[in-house]
């Protein structure tokens, strides 16, 4: 983990709104450096502002990272990670495709120190080439990472 993202995202509890996009047999993921040890691939999400509601920050951390404009779906699941410094409650919900372009977007919050290295939908095979470690541990909790949207409860990552 770099210290910008020590800096800016540990020693605090985080609540996190996250996506889940299937599309045409294929599942959207954003891959984040600096993580771990190596590429770190999620579905898109972030921080919740206070004063912001879920479906606001959904819409906009999807703007940010992917260049994509959703309607917030149905409520999925939660899951709870404390792997300090970090400390994150993340809420998964589905989303619906309306309009905007696919790109790789980016953290307002980390200026020039950007982690977010590319944005982009799998296929099953393409997915299972991408090694389980660099995964976000959801998809642990699946035979097969596009079950993810069956998935309903509370996981401790």
């Amino acid at each position: 983990m770099t210290d910008v993202v020590h800096q800016t995202f540990g020693n605090q509890l985080r609540v996190r709104i996250c996506g889940v996009c299937v599309t045409e047999n294929r599942i959207l993921l954003v891959n984040h450096s600096n993580i771990g040890n190596g590429d770190f691939w999620a579905p898109p999400g972030g921080g919740m502002q206070f004063g912001e509601s879920a479906e606001a920050c959904l819409k906009r951390e999807f703007l940010e990272e992917t260049g994509l404009i959703v309607e917030m779906g149905d409520f999925l699941f939660a899951c709870e990670l404390i792997n300090k410094p970090l400390h994150a409650l993340e809420l998964f919900f589905t989303v619906i495709l309306t309009g905007g372009r696919l790109k790789k977007g980016f953290d307002p919050e980390l200026g020039e120190n950007q982690i977010i290295q590319d944005a982009k939908f799998f296929d099953l095979p393409q997915l299972e080439r991408v090694k389980s470690e660099e995964l976000h541990s959801i998809f642990k909790k699946v035979t097969d990472p596009f079950k993810i949207v069956d998935l309903r409860g509370y996981f401790k990552l």
